[in-house]
């Protein structure tokens, strides 16, 4: 893992020592290769200064909203299950002294942990004097549960007005298929999103990463971003609803109009595009590339500029978009003989001057390691109380005014939990230890306060 351990080392001899030395070495070399995070300047204005958001929220899509509204400077408060906390914590690898994984550290930076018992009467008081404090409710609980609870819209709306309050659903909250989980895969094979996907000769493939939940993730943060500045301007908040299906629907893209308009379903076509030609993978004499031909001025650069070839950029057969398409095969046999003749770096260069859009096939790790990526900084260094640091990836958002604020580890279960109540409820130590008693906080004893607050 990416992790700068303080674990002691067993004894030299032993199978798992060797290990531990091979991992350090990694580490060595890993902490070495990604720079330490520059913070921001320190008298910056924050974006969303002042807004606190309340989160319910687990696993990607929720989490993964609330974390961009915390980038951008929002205190984002989250309320976890005592001890186990949100499911996504253990989803590997796991590190063995954080007790949760890089998929949590990955969608939980920039928040503090509460832990409160919602099965108790005094968590859910505790909930709702939260919420009477904030701006925002994030929630993706089943259909039904918040309200159970009694911390649903209405509920949070009696107690502050003004709140915006974000459901993010697998179905919608209401309607016949209100009742329905979903997550992430669930949504692709439903959505007609897999069936886009993959090779013509086999099944549609879903995409590992998560991209439904982090597209609801966004469209989640806009709609509140939206509900923010429509209750500056008018002084009421709302209730917002944001489902992972309706949103894979969407992550179609422009498949649901082309199969309205032509009444046939999208095609498989592996790494070729059905809309645009020359566009697909080819092999240089040293690795894989993409190249992208989405339109006629582009084809006629790749032809003429790049592999010498001015008199197919004016051929009449290969003229327009339609004509290259039903001619695919002739172009990718032309193409790909002249590729495998050169490294990438030559054909790169080439196609970089003629205005070619073109990309080396990656590794993730390729990918973070790129030129590409350490010159936008994308993964750097930032400390961690009991690690000594772990690895960040930022956001792709760059405030010229506001900058993003600057990353602070996700934390533990209930870490934050006194604090939050000293500070934004003003709780002393008293009050504390009887919602302890009562079990408001699970069976973790309450931390004593670190200073003089």
């Amino acid at each position: 893992m990416l992790f700068r351990s303080q674990v002691p080392h067993a004894g030299p001899g032993s199978l798992k020592s060797q290990a531990e030395a091979g991992e350090t070495m990694m580490l060595d070399r890993i902490e070495t290769e990604f720079p330490e995070y520059t913070p921001r300047p320190v008298d910056a204005p924050k974006a969303l200064e002042g807004i606190r958001v309340v989160d319910f929220s687990h696993f990607i899509a929720g989490p993964f909203a609330t974390m961009i509204l915390a980038d951008m400077g929002a205190e984002v408060i989250k309320i976890e299950a005592p001890a186990r906390g949100d499911d996504l914590r253990r989803y590997p690898p796991v590190h063995p002294d954080l007790k949760h994984g890089a998929p949590f550290l990955w969608t939980n930076r920039n928040k503090r942990s509460v832990a409160l018992d919602l099965k108790s009467s005094e968590g859910v008081k505790i909930a709702r004097e939260l919420i009477a404090t904030a701006d925002v409710v994030v929630e993706n609980f089943s259909t039904g549960v918040m309200e159970r609870l009694g911390l649903g819209y209405e509920h949070c709306k009696a107690v502050r007005p003004e709140i915006i309050y974000c459901s993010v659903s697998a179905y919608g909250r209401d309607g016949v298929f209100a009742d329905r989980l979903g997550f992430d895969p669930i949504a692709q094979v439903e959505s007609g999103f897999v069936s886009m996907n993959g090779y013509a000769d086999r099944e549609g493939v879903r995409a590992l990463s998560p991209v439904m939940d982090i597209s609801t993730a966004m469209m989640a943060c806009n709609a509140i971003l939206g509900a923010l500045v429509a209750r500056e301007r008018g002084g009421t908040g709302q209730a917002i609803e944001v489902s992972l299906f309706d949103n894979a629907v969407l992550m179609t893209g422009y498949a649901t109009l082309q199969h309205l308009f032509s009444g046939t379903n999208p095609q498989r076509h592996g790494n070729t595009s059905p809309d645009t030609c020359p566009s697909g993978v080819f092999q240089a004499s040293d690795c894989t590339f993409y190249i992208n031909c989405g339109n006629d001025k582009i084809f006629q650069r790749l032809m003429s500029q790049v592999i010498g070839r001015a008199d197919l950029a004016a051929a009449d057969i290969y003229a327009t978009g339609p004509d290259r398409i039903r001619r695919r095969d002739e172009l990718f046999a032309i193409l790909g003989e002249a590729f495998a003749r050169e490294p990438w770096s030559h054909w790169q260069s080439l196609m970089r001057t003629a205005g070619v859009p073109c990309g080396q096939v990656r590794t993730v790790g390729e990918a973070i390691r790129s030129p590409e990526a350490r010159e936008r900084r994308l993964v750097t260094r930032i400390p961690h109380d009991e690690v000594g640091w772990i690895p960040n990836v930022a956001l792709p958002i760059r405030y010229s005014c506001t900058p993003i604020v600057d990353p602070v580890a996700a934390p533990a279960v209930g870490q934050d939990t006194a604090d939050v109540l000293r500070e934004r409820l003003g709780y002393d130590d008293d009050q504390l230890m009887r919602l302890a008693a009562a079990a408001a906080f699970g069976v973790h004893p309450v931390k004593a306060p670190t200073d003089a607050k």
